[in-house]
C-alpha cells in the first residue's frame, strides 16, 4: 500500500498547506547530452548557496579544484562568474542557516539538527615526547604549520583529465591521511579539538576539496552506498554541506520569484524518525529537540524547515544520507549515502516531548541501486549467517577461522573452487626458531604512544603504527608488532595483524574473473583485513614451474594510489614519506597459495583497489621475508569486492602478464 497516498492525520496531526510564492517546477542541471530546452517548465534561473561551514574552516578563497558547478552561484561570498541558460546569473545569498555549535553526541560528532546533544568530555592533557626520540627526554612535540598550498598541486598524482570518481576518492583519501596523523599526534600531546575537525579545516585552508557549489540532484563522483564515519567527510567531497545541520538546503530562481529547496538531508537517528523502509523515509524536522527540557520548543517553519516544505511543492530531488550505529563503535554512526529522495508529503504532529514537529515522508526514486537496503540485509546476516541464501558451503574454512567463511555462487551452477587445503599459518622455507629474532619492548603492561622506552615504538619511528582502535596510521616500509620477546600482554594496542580476521567473509563467484572476496560489514580505511598466506617459495622454484601458478604475490611495485596512501604529511609541515615508483624496492618473499592459503588466494586484482599489502614483522627479525597483510585502502561498504593491486608490468614481470577485467575507469590493461 502506498502509504503517501492513503496517510489519514491523526489527532495530534495536522497537514501543512503553505502554498510556495509560485507554482513552478524549476529546470535543474540537466545531465551531460540531455538537452534542457526539450523541458516546457521554466528553467532555474539563480543558484545561491545556503548554509556555509562553520568559523575557522578557512573557505575564504575561491577553490580552484574540484569544483564541478554546473552553474553560478556565490561561495563564502565570492561570486563566480557565469551564465545560465536564459543569461547571465543573478546569484543573491540569503542568510546562512547558523546550527548550534555547542555539545558532542556519543560518537564525537557535532550535534545537528536531526541528532540528540550530549555533553563532551575534555581531552586529557599528555606530556609529548622528541620525535626522533633520540634522548628519552620529554618534550612538547612541534606544533604542525598549516600551510596554504595551490590547489591541485597536492593531488599532482591525479592525470590532468580526472574523472569525478577519481577525485572524490583522492580528497577523501587525504582527508583520511590527516585525520589519522592527527589521532596519532593527539595521543602525545594536548588534543584540544577532534581529530576530524583538525582535518577538516586544513583541506578547507588548502582548498581541497570535491564538488564546490550547491546543486541539485547527485554529487558528482559520489555513489551509492558510500559510507562515512564523519560528517566533516560529507562537506569535504561535497556531499552535504553543514557540518552540523541536518538539512543542506539553497535559493534559487523560479522565474521571477526567488524560493529556497532542500538539496541534502541527513538522517542520523537523533529525532523520532521512520527508517524501517528501505524506500520511505519520514524525516522530522529541525529544532526544539533538546535534552534539556527548557530548551525544548515548537518547530519553526524557518530555513531548512521552510525550504523542506518548498521541496514538498516543487517536486525536487533530494539526495538522502541515513546514519546507523555502527557494530564496532559503542557510541559511533555509520553514514550511507542512499540516493536521491523526493517528499511526498508534510504534516505537523506532536512528539512525545509534546512539542510540535514537522513530518515529511520521502520516497526513495526508482532504478537507483541499493544502498541503505545493503546495510539491513547484511545485518541480519550478521545476526543469522543462515538467513543469507544461494549459500554453497557454510564454512570454507572448516572452522580454521574464528568466524566462518561463506561460499556463495550467485551467477552459475559451480561447487566451489578448485581443491586447496585451509590454512592461516604461513609455510616457511626453514623454521622460524632459524631466523633472526626481533628485539622486543620491556613494557610490562601495553605500549603507550610517546613512550620513549618502548623498542617497539622506536622500530616504527617513534610512534605506535596504530590508534587506540587498531586503524593502520600510514604505510611504512615495515611495520613491527609487538611479538614473543615482548613483555606487553596479548592485549596491547600494538598486536593487530597476528591475531586474524574479524570480520565475517564470504567468496562468491564473479561473472568473468572467478571467485571473488567481499565482507558483511563495513570496513573502515587503514583496518586490517587478512594475511596472504600460502608457501614461501624460492626464487629457483617460481622459474622453473610457476607458469600454471595463479596464486603467487610478489612484492611488485602497486600502483599509485596504493603508493600514496599516507599522503598529507606536507600540508601539516611533515616530510613526505611517499615513494615513487622508480624508488620502490620489491623484497625478495613470493608466496604461493595455490595448495595452501586462506581467503586472501580469492582478492581478485584492480587497477583502482579498495585494499593494499603492508609488510609486518612480529615473530622474526628477517626484514626480507616478513608477513604481508592486507589493510583497507579507503572505506568499504559491506558486500563491495576486496581488491588489490597485483603491480605494474615490468621486465621482470611481463612473462607472467595478464589482461585486466577489472572494469576501472583507470584500468592499465595488464597486470
Amino acid at each position: 500500500m502506498d502509504r503517501a497516498r492513503n496517510f489519514i492525520p491523526g489527532p495530534n496531526q495536522e497537514l501543512l498547506d503553505i502554498k510556495p510564492i509560485r507554482s513552478l517546477a524549476p529546470m535543474f542541471p540537466a545531465p551531460m547530452g540531455v538537452n534542457i530546452n526539450q523541458s516546457s517548465t521554466p528553467p532555474l534561473v539563480c543558484v545561491t548557496p545556503v548554509g556555509q561551514f562553520p568559523t575557522g574552516f578557512g573557505g575564504g578563497n575561491l577553490p580552484a579544484f574540484g569544483s564541478f558547478a554546473t552553474f553560478n552561484a556565490t561561495v563564502n561570498g565570492f561570486s563566480q562568474a557565469g551564465t545560465s541558460a536564459n543569461g547571465a546569473i543573478d546569484a543573491t545569498p540569503i542568510s546562512a542557516y547558523k546550527t548550534r555549535s555547542s555539545g558532542l553526541n556519543g560518537d564525537g560528532e557535532p550535534y545537528s539538527g536531526n541528532q540528540t546533544s550530549a555533553s563532551g568530555r575534555k581531552a586529557k592533557k599528555r606530556s609529548g615526547f622528541a620525535a626522533d626520540g633520540s634522548d628519552g627526554v620529554k618534550a612538547k612535540r612541534p606544533k604542525p604549520v598549516y600551510k596554504n598550498l595551490v590547489a591541485g598541486k597536492e593531488l599532482a598524482f591525479l592525470p590532468p583529465q580526472s574523472n569525478p570518481r577519481e577525485i572524490v576518492e583522492a580528497v577523501h583519501m587525504t582527508f583520511e591521511a590527516l585525520r589519522r596523523r592527527h589521532l596519532q599526534m593527539d595521543e602525545t600531546q594536548d588534543a584540544s579539538r577532534r581529530a576530524d575537525l583538525k582535518a577538516g579545516a586544513i583541506m578547507m585552508a588548502s582548498n581541497i576539496r570535491a564538488n564546490v557549489g550547491k546543486r541539485v540532484g547527485t554529487a558528482p563522483g559520489v555513489e551509492i552506498g558510500d559510507i562515512f564515519y564523519f560528517r566533516m567527510e560529507l562537506c569535504i567531497i561535497g556531499l552535504h554541506a553543514p557540518s552540523m545541520g541536518g538539512i543542506d538546503y539553497m535559493s534559487a530562481k523560479f522565474g521571477a520569484d526567488e524560493d529556497s529547496v532542500a538539496i541534502c538531508i541527513v538522517a542520523a537517528g537523533g529525532y523520532e524518525n521512520e527508517d524501517d523502509d528501505t524506500d520511505t523515509l519520514v524525516y522530522s524536522g529541525s529544532g526544539g529537540n533538546s535534552r534539556n527540557t527548557e530548551e525544548r520548543h515548537d518547530q519553526k517553519l524557518e530555513r531548512g524547515n521552510l525550504a523542506l516544505e518548498r521541496s514538498t511543492h516543487r517536486k525536487n530531488e533530494i539526495r538522502v544520507v541515513r546514519g546507523f550505529k555502527d557494530p564496532a563503535m559503542v557510541a559511533g554512526k555509520i553514514y550511507i549515502y542512499d540516493g536521491l529522495y523526493k517528499i511526498q508529503e508534510s504534516w505537523k504532529e506532536k512528539t512525545k516531548f509534546g512539542i510540535n514537529c514537522f513530518k515529511y515522508r520521502l520516497h526513495r526514486e526508482p532504478g537507483q541501486r541499493d544502498g541503505a537496503a545493503i546495510w539491513k540485509m547484511t545485518q541480519r546476516w550478521i545476526q543469522d549467517p543462515s538467513t543469507r541464501g544461494r549459500v554453497v558451503l557454510r564454512d570454507l574454512s572448516s572452522g580454521t577461522e574464528s568466524i566462518p567463511v561463506c561460499l556463495v555462487n550467485e551467477v552459475d551452477h559451480e561447487k566451489g573452487p578448485g581443491q586447496f587445503t585451509y590454512t592461516n599459518q604461513v609455510k616457511y622455507l626453514r623454521p622460524l626458531s632459524s631466523m633472526a629474532p626481533m628485539q622486543g619492548c620491556g613494557c610490562q603492561s601495553v605500549c603507550l604512544p610517546g613512550d620513549a622506552n618502548c623498542a617497539c615504538g622506536q622500530h616504527n619511528g617513534g610512534d605506535l603504527p596504530y590508534s587506540s582502535s587498531g586503524v593502520l596510521v600510514c604505510r611504512k616500509p615495515v611495520i613491527y608488532e609487538c611479538g614473543e620477546a615482548c613483555h606487553c600482554t596479548l592485549n596491547c594496542r600494538n598486536r593487530v595483524s597476528q591475531k586474524g580476521i574479524r570480520f565475517h567473509f564470504e567468496v562468491f563467484r564473479t561473472v568473468n574473473r572467478g571467485w571473488g572476496l567481499r565482507c558483511w560489514e563495513p570496513i573502515r580505511a587503514g583496518a586490517f583485513i587478512c594475511e596472504y598466506v600460502g608457501e614461501v617459495i624460492d626464487e629457483l622454484k617460481v622459474n622453473l614451474d610457476d607458469s600454471e601458478d595463479d596464486y603467487i604475490f610478489q612484492t611488485v611495485c602497486p600502483g599509485e594510489k596504493t603508493l600514496k596512501w599516507n599522503f598529507g604529511p606536507e600540508l601539516i609541515g611533515e616530510q613526505s614519506t611517499y615513494v615513487s615508483a622508480e624508488e620502490f624496492q620489491p623484497l625478495p618473499i613470493k608466496i604461493s597459495a595455490k595448495k595452501m592459503g586462506n581467503v586472501s588466494r580469492f582478492m581478485n586484482h584492480s587497477c583502482s583497489p579498495n585494499v593494499f599489502w603492508q609488510p609486518v614483522q612480529y615473530n622474526h627479525g628477517d626484514d626480507k621475508h616478513p608477513h604481508i597483510m592486507f589493510f583497507a585502502l579507503n572505506h568499504i561498504a559491506p558486500m563491495t569486492e576486496l581488491t588489490y593491486d597485483y603491480g605494474v608490468v615490468g621486465e621482470e614481470t611481463s612473462q607472467r602478464a595478464k589482461t585486466c577485467l577489472c572494469g576501472s575507469l583507470t584500468c592499465r590493461g595488464l597486470f
